[in-house]
């Protein structure tokens, strides 16, 4: 349904896409992952012809994007990251207006959009600027869908949705998925990139990976730990002071480290590895230590992938500092919604 072979996209002196490729089949949600200003707007802004790509080529169901840009626009629906409906319009006139412009009327697509419609009736009245935020997603949505469309465009349509919408949201999109649309997600809560099919991690322009979200899982390498103790804050200080801790974060209610020691063969016990930092710890002034292994989610597997090469060095003196900032632009969302 979607085929991508180089695209470059520069502004200026900064270079926003460079060298993306990927195939998306049809019916597949495939999610692209990434912190604010990695690309994926101005990605989603060329594969839906408002914008032109500097160099490369696309295929949205098999129309090329530039000369049959007219044709795609009929076979694709586009949710921007900001809400852009008519805030003055109630939620019928909004529907209405976005059915006529494409020659359509809502009881003509009333089965496409049933399941959303139903939920936004009692609100027809209403002034789409007045509906909470869960609501305007859902108007959004079902403005995209007015007019049949093959391939829906979502760019970060949940941002700033409480975890309920979030999660009725989801739902729906799972259900237009099992009736044959294909999707492009963007989104950079992390718990949502589990729900893709396939995901792309994208950073300054270019992908990073492309990839099941369980295949990601099982590719990392690192042995990673949860620790937690009296002392939360002194203990991430104190944890990045650790000469064989390779990178460390806040994850929720505890810190995630991954750690190498060196001179071990890969059979000594984890359990050991566990004493050795919790002992540690001790000499540091902490009590009420807990320290496990634990196996690597999404975002753990989004922190190595991302990591400075520098940063995965271990050193031979206690000397070593880690970037406490690293990647926390992206994470921070799924990390405040996982503390809550």
């Amino acid at each position: 349904m979607i085929t991508v072979q180089n695209i470059y996209k520069k502004y200026g002196k900064i270079q926003a896409l460079e060298d993306i490729s990927f195939e998306v089949p049809k019916g597949e949600i495939f999610g692209i992952i990434g912190p604010d200003g990695a690309g994926k707007t101005s990605l989603f802004r060329i594969l839906t012809t408002l914008i032109l790509a500097d160099s490369g080529n696309a295929t949205i169901d098999e129309l090329d994007l530039v000369k049959q840009y007219r044709l795609i626009r009929n076979r694709i629906g586009y949710m921007p990251g900001r809400f852009s409906l008519y805030q003055d319009l109630s939620v019928e006139e909004n529907l209405s207006f976005y059915a006529s412009i494409f020659g359509t009327t809502i009881e003509e697509n009333a089965r496409q959009i049933e399941d959303i419609y139903n939920q936004l009736a009692p609100f027809s009245k209403r002034r789409a600027g007045a509906l909470s935020g869960g609501m305007k997603q859902k108007l959004a949505l079902c403005c995209a869908l007015i007019h049949k469309p093959k391939i829906l465009f979502l760019d970060e349509p949940t941002t700033g949705v409480d975890p309920v919408s979030r999660n009725d949201f989801w739902n729906m999109l799972q259900r237009l998925q099992e009736e044959g649309l294909t999707m492009l997600v963007s989104t950079s809560y992390m718990e949502e990139a589990s729900l893709c099919d396939r995901i792309a991690l994208i950073q300054n322009g270019h992908f990073l990976k492309v990839d099941t979200p369980e295949n990601i899982q099982k590719q990392y390498e690192r042995h990673l730990f949860a620790v937690s103790s009296d002392n939360m804050s002194q203990l991430l200080r104190d944890l990045r002071k650790n000469p064989f801790v390779i990178s460390s974060y806040a994850f929720g209610d505890v810190h995630h480290i991954t750690v190498e020691f060196p001179n071990t063969s890969s059979s000594k016990n984890f359990s050991q590895w566990g004493d050795e930092i919790k002992e540690f710890l001790i000499q540091s002034g902490h009590s009420n230590i807990s320290v496990h292994k634990i196996s690597p989610s999404v975002e753990d597997c989004f922190m190595e992938l991302l990591s400075p090469p520098q940063e995965q060095v271990v050193p031979t003196d206690s000397s070593r500092t880690v970037n406490p900032n690293f990647f926390r632009g992206l994470i921070k969302k799924s990390y405040d919604a996982t503390s809550k």
